[in-house]
């Protein structure tokens, strides 16, 4: 099959123009408008067919751009109803635009804000909130000022380096996804955004690897664990590791789910105990429970609390951390959320229900039982806000009434956040 055709309209490949960029989206990246050749003249020409956005002008989007900044671009990539296009030079830069701290910032993917004073970023996190609260959800709604992070860099307790087989005697990169590619890796010998003793470790790992990968021990693409917890730096998948958040001590497996931003996390999990209290709710119920972290944060502040996990060996160690901590009212049990609510035994009204989704949100088996139920209160801690206010449009229909959207800032330098929205039932 050959290489599909480069779509021209209404930019030829390669097209450079200068633009201004007035905004960034929930995906870091630069935002601008332009009119297109042909406007206000015969509409028949080029870009007539496209369709463009509500202030009829037509979109480019240029990653690691800022508001307010004029740049030159080079269009690569023609969609519907809006245009790619690649940074070549900043004309007018940001007041808060500042030198990238590091050095292969703008290739490698995993960042889009290093360019970006702290300040600001936290700024455009919480627009962008509500942005996809009013345009996604359909509601107009305070959201509350971003918590920032203690750390903005080192702040990362877990990294997952990638590699491939070597090609042709060459060197393969050992590091993560370029910026806009989904295969190909740039090297990286240092993360800012890791924790220093991650740092520490990361080029006996690397040197070890490479070793590995010259003697023929690595047949396709692999990749590294590298995670910090009170042992040091463990690089084992199935080691068991330990953390603390503020006074609760948890151990799980090194493979699974734990936040990656331990810095923030009291701050984090007490808002969460805060807001599924605040009714006055005597149970609680952690949906996502994992190794039992809201679980077990929570649990002082309720009568009971039951979690549910699908993976049987985080459950185990719930189990074995509410014990650790001495908390009697919390038990665990494996099993699909989506079956949570059945034989539970709390009383709706009297009841909490916490969720934690992964990326992709509930699904709808999931909304309807946990409807059904019929909680005095939920709260729904995100990674993805979108996916976030496409599930709150369900609530707002299944007579739950928002009270408080909080964003919380895990990820620094990144276009990630956290985000903890509250709702209850409405009488």
């Amino acid at each position: 099959m050959g290489k599909k055709k480069f779509n021209d309209q209404p930019f030829p490949y390669h097209h450079e123009l200068e633009m201004e960029v007035s905004t960034l989206t929930n995906l870091g990246v630069g935002l601008g408008r332009v009119s297109l050749p042909g406007d206000g003249q015969d509409k028949s020409r080029a870009g007539s067919s496209q369709q463009r956005d509500p202030l009829g002008k037509w979109v480019i989007m240029v990653p690691f751009t800022l508001p307010g900044e004029t740049v030159r671009v080079r269009v690569y990539r023609n969609h519907k109803n809006y245009s790619e296009a690649d940074l070549l030079e900043v004309l007018t830069p940001s007041p808060h635009r500042i030198a990238p701290r590091c050095p292969v910032f703008g290739r490698c993917g995993g960042c889009q804000y290093q360019h970006l004073t702290y300040p600001e970023q936290l700024k455009w996190k919480r627009q962008q909130v509500a942005e996809l609260l009013k345009y996604m959800a359909g509601v107009e709604f305070a959201v509350a000022a971003v918590i920032a992070s203690p750390r903005e860099f080192g702040y990362r307790s877990k990294i997952t380096p990638h590699f491939n087989p070597p090609r042709e005697g060459q060197p393969s990169p050992i590091g993560f996804l370029k910026t806009g590619n989904r295969f190909e890796l740039v090297d990286v010998p240092q993360c800012d955004i890791a924790t220093p003793e991650i740092n520490a470790e990361l080029p006996a790992v690397r040197a070890k690897t490479r070793q590995r990968l010259a003697a023929g021990e690595y047949q396709r693409a692999a990749t590294l664990l590298l995670r910090h917890a009170q042992e040091g730096v463990i690089t084992d998948y199935d080691a068991v590791i330990h953390e603390q958040v503020g006074g609760l001590k948890l151990h799980f497996l090194a493979r699974d789910f734990f936040q990656n931003n331990p810095f923030i996390l009291p701050a984090f999990t007490t808002y969460v105990r805060e807001q599924a209290a605040a009714s006055g709710a005597r149970f609680l119920v952690d949906a996502y429970c994992g190794s039992g972290l809201f679980a077990l944060a929570c649990a002082p502040a309720f009568e009971r609390v039951a979690g549910i996990e699908i993976s049987e060996t985080s459950v185990k160690f719930a189990t074995e951390n509410a014990q650790a901590n001495g908390i009697g009212n919390a038990t665990f049990q494996a099993g699909d959320a989506a079956r949570i609510f059945a034989g539970l035994g709390f009383p709706p009204a009297e009841t909490a229900v916490v969720i934690d989704p992964p990326r992709k949100g509930c699904d709808e088996s999931f909304l309807s039982q946990l409807f059904a139920f019929g909680p005095r209160t939920v709260v729904y801690v995100s990674c993805d806000p979108a996916t976030q206010m496409r599930d709150l449009k369900n609530f707002l229909a299944a007579g739950y009434a928002l009270t408080a959207v909080q964003p919380f800032d895990l990820f620094p330098q990144t276009r990630h956040l956290e985000c903890v929205i509250a709702l209850v039932r409405s009488a």
